[in-house]
């Protein structure tokens, strides 16, 4: 049996390195992996993959820096001639970047089987990329593997019960990856040093979303926010670049311990050290509970309703006096983090079962 794997971004070839070590554990499957290229990452180096303990990707389309349509479109084109060589029993895709729509759609045409991990999650803001990726891999997937209940029952509503695809809760492969890391982070904590961070209580905080970035308005209140909350605890802030810009060119003043973007195993570091979350991000969200510290979400809405529901996460937003309010409810929040939400670390086991 023969596998191709379509990953475009970091965060997905952590994804995919749970999904890969359970493929290896069957000598009978061969994977191939591919990457788009879709987000440039000099960190993605020989080191990266071999710190991280990722296989290295067969095949590199280097397909970025376009528009979404020109991007999404030069990816089918190639991730096609890649399919038609390899001629794989299945092609998995992961989340919601173009790579993943383009994947889908390409294997699809070929009449590919496709397994979408990630399937399910709903932001319902159509004016988000993602969500519309999502919703349009969801639909030609035939496994979509739901990190969580919530993601089962969004599909459901849409009559998912009544299509050929096979819907499945399978939990989260980030859990899993979390857990991996989390191991050989530990063994590593330079990152705590070099910040003079022993023993000191802080916040990790990370804003890169455009819809927090791209609106002066928004961008301010946070900054605003964080800037009050500064004063009561230590904040610890990686500024993507485009912030960075962004902060400068208007002149945006940030009084807290501002860092370059860090790698993975830091950023766990970083994480299971903090005492609590503030971010835009998805990810980190989920992350936050998995190392069981408490989250406030710079949004209006997230696809985590779970985290919401459970006490572990607060909508904040992006106004000023909503941030600092949901700072201090959290800082005092002590939700039960032994609930199992996304599967417990053993995602990866029961998604490879779906197609061995």
């Amino acid at each position: 049996m023969k596998v191709v794997t379509i990953v475009g971004a970091r965060p997905q070839f952590i994804k995919a390195a749970v999904i890969s070590r359970e493929i290896a554990k069957h000598p009978e499957i061969r994977e191939v992996i591919v990457h788009t290229g879709q987000h440039f990452d000099k960190n993605m180096s020989d080191i990266f993959f071999e710190e991280m303990q990722i296989p290295k990707p067969h095949y590199h389309l280097d397909i970025n820096s376009m528009s979404h349509g020109a991007m999404t479109g030069r990816m089918l084109e190639k991730i096609e001639e890649v399919l038609l060589l390899e001629l794989p029993d299945f092609v998995i895709v992961y989340g919601d970047t173009n790579s993943t729509l383009a994947g889908a759609l390409a294997a699809k045409k070929l009449h590919m089987k496709v397994i979408h991990i990630e399937a399910g999650l709903r932001s319902f803001n159509m004016s988000m990329p993602e969500e519309i990726n999502r919703i349009l891999t969801d639909r030609i997937s035939d496994i979509l593997c739901c990190p969580t209940e919530q993601a089962v029952k969004n599909l459901n509503y849409e009559g998912y019960s009544k299509f050929t695809s096979k819907v499945v809760s399978t939990g989260d492969v980030m859990q899993d990856a979390a857990i991996f890391y989390r191991k050989l982070a530990d063994s590593n904590k330079s990152i705590i040093s070099k910040l003079s961070l022993e023993g000191k209580s802080f916040a990790l905080c990370t804003v890169h979303r455009a819809e927090n970035t791209d609106d002066l308005l928004r961008l301010s209140e946070i900054i605003e926010a964080l800037n009050e909350i500064g004063s009561e605890i230590e904040i610890v802030f990686p500024v993507h670049p485009r912030t960075r810009k962004i902060m400068e060119e208007n002149k945006l003043k940030l009084f807290c311990k501002t860092i370059d973007p860090v790698g993975y195993l830091d950023m766990v570091n970083l994480l299971s050290h903090a005492k609590i979350v503030l971010t835009d991000s998805g990810g980190l969200q989920k992350e936050a509970f998995f190392f069981s510290k408490p989250c406030v979400t710079l949004r209006d809405e997230t696809e985590w309703v779970e985290l919401i529901e459970g006490g572990f996460n607060l909508l904040a937003g992006a106004e000023k006096e909503n941030i600092v309010s949901a700072f201090k409810k959290m800082s005092t929040a002590a939700p039960d983090y032994t609930k199992d939400l996304y599967g417990s670390g053993k995602a990866a086991g029961r998604i490879v079962s779906l197609f061995t």
